[in-house]
């Protein structure tokens, strides 16, 4: 079955797919506004990279100098080599796809880019993301792994995030854009080649992705952006009836200390406004855009997000963890039981 599924998707990608014209969904096509010197480069890149393509988000974070990503389901190699750009020499990219047709692409105008950039600093795989450590890559050798929408196209997602944990240095993050549905999907659109190949019956319900994500140690996911997907071709969405899909970008963090919970412990940043390109804010996600200049209070597990991880210099820190206030408010579950701490004679006897 898995294997049938993997050959369907090399194929839609490989063969049925021209351009991302072809695409009967909004599920892997990205209409989003790309930052500045995101635009800048995109602008330079090859049009047979770009035609190529095949996206859901903005899977490129910031602060990337020097950093060794991989890429999974790099596809025509577009997000690679804005990626290479941006690392810079120093750094290193890494693409991996299991389609010859779409490697075929980015291999092909690896010397234009590499004349474009001055350096070469990219290489391009073939291989399937289920089997990451098949690869060669040594295990927690990575500072960053994003993906953009692909890993819905995987027949084991438990299996892919696991790989991508193994090979990331502590402090490191996959940062990527997929396709979330609202309920689990039904086996009979699963197996439907165009729908799968849309990137929509291959969606995990999001809260199984947030549950996996968890046990394979991601233990604080962060959302970082997210929109509904358009189903607009008539016979795709009488398939599809009532579930709702969503393009979602999630940043995860392979910090082993993080909690299930946000914790409060008196904790607070402050932005210093030095990353290029976030001069007046930084973004960690979409409940946490952290204005230069502003102390903020910060729950445990967000200290550990900027404070263990590449942000650190970043950001002037307070507190510790040596004493615990609860739940942080407005950002963590609440008490499985009655907190109303009257002191009156109406609360219960001791036992």
């Amino acid at each position: 079955m898995k294997t049938d599924i993997h050959d369907q998707v090399s194929d839609y990608y490989g063969t049925t797919l021209k351009s991302s014209d072809d695409l009967r969904t909004s599920a892997c096509c990205t209409d989003i506004e790309y930052p500045r010197h995101i635009k800048d480069i995109l602008s330079q890149l090859h049009d047979e990279t770009m035609i190529k393509y095949y996206g859901c988000g903005l899977t490129i974070p910031t602060h990337l100098k020097g950093l060794k990503v991989l890429d999974l389901g790099s596809g025509s190699g577009r997000d690679c080599f804005i990626l290479s750009k941006l690392v810079g020499e120093s750094g290193h990219v890494i693409g991996i796809d299991m389609t010859d047709a779409q490697l075929e692409v980015a291999k092909k105008h690896q010397d234009y880019h590499a004349k474009l950039f001055g350096f070469s600093n990219f290489e391009f795989l073939k291989g399937n993301i289920e089997e990451l450590g098949k690869l060669g890559i040594p295990e927690q050798s990575l500072d960053l792994i994003v993906s953009n929408c692909v890993i819905n196209l995987a027949t084991d997602k438990r299996a892919v995030l696991q790989g991508a944990y193994d090979l990331l240095k502590e402090g490191g993050e996959i940062y990527f854009s997929d396709v979330y549905a609202d309920r689990r999907v039904p086996q009979e659109l699963v197996d439907d080649p165009i729908l799968y190949g849309e990137c929509l019956s291959g969606a995990l319900y999001w809260n199984d992705f947030l549950n996996i994500s968890k046990e394979v140690g991601f233990l604080d996911p962060r959302a970082v952006s997210s929109n509904p997907i358009a189903v607009e071709d008539e016979e795709l969405k009488e398939k599809v009836g009532n579930i709702n899909f969503y393009s979602v970008t999630y940043r995860l963090m392979k910090l082993p200390k993080l909690e299930s919970d946000c914790e409060d412990y008196g904790q607070a940043v402050r932005y210093k406004g030095s990353i290029e390109h976030q001069k007046d804010a930084f973004l960690l996600d979409d409940h946490h855009l952290f204005e230069t200049g502003k102390i903020e209070p910060v729950c445990g597990n967000t200290y550990m997000m900027l404070h263990d991880t590449r942000f650190k210099d970043h950001f002037d820190f307070w507190g510790d963890f040596e004493t615990h206030y609860g739940i942080f408010e407005g950002c963590g579950g609440s008490a499985p039981f009655n907190t109303d701490n009257s002191n009156s004679n109406d609360t219960a006897a001791c036992c």
